[in-house]
């Protein structure tokens, strides 16, 4: 089973970054799970979410603890909170920042990888919502789901926000995928 955990900043969509990667993962004909874990935070409070991926039935609901994959939204989070906790060497690290950001800690893996998620994110949305576009680098860099179910999975969660919105998205998790 695949664990995947999320931080970020409340208002930058965690929970709906989650959700995404369950949706593409069940389209793809997998089990997935999706759910957050925040209590009253406000916009721009420390919050993370979850997604499981499995080719059986998953059958736990709890925190994930040792994640397979971490995406970090906000690098800042680095700095302040211990979120890399129950991370080793195979652990895969997806981070909003720059390709050449210099980490002030040291990460157990080598399997690093950087997104310029804002860059695009207000670029694109004229706004720091990043949760899709850091999608598109960990379809590529994780290979848990592919770009193509990604953009099934954006189609269904935003069809009713309109296709100027789902058209955006789809431009944002292609350019994080091919960045």
């Amino acid at each position: 089973m695949e664990q995947i955990r999320i931080h970020g900043r409340g208002g930058q969509g965690v929970v709906t970054a989650a959700e995404l990667i369950a949706i593409a993962a069940f389209n793809e004909g997998k089990y997935a799970q999706a759910f957050p874990n925040f209590g009253v935070e406000r916009t721009g409070a420390p919050i993370q979410s979850y997604a499981r991926i499995s080719s059986e039935p998953i059958i736990t609901r709890e925190q994930i603890y040792h994640p397979t994959v971490l995406i970090i939204q906000d690098a800042t989070l680095l700095d302040t909170e211990n979120i890399i906790h129950g991370t080793n060497k195979e652990t895969v690290f997806i981070i909003n920042a720059p390709k050449n950001y210099q980490l002030k800690i040291k990460l157990p893996s080598k399997k690093v990888f950087f997104c310029a998620a804002t860059e695009i994110a207000l670029k694109i949305f004229g706004k720091n919502i990043v949760n899709t576009v850091i999608l598109g680098a960990f379809a590529r860099h994780s290979g848990l789901v592919t770009l193509e179910a990604l953009k099934i999975a954006i189609k269904e969660k935003f069809h009713d926000k309109g296709i100027s919105i789902i058209e955006k998205n789809i431009k944002a998790i292609e350019q994080a995928y091919n960045d």
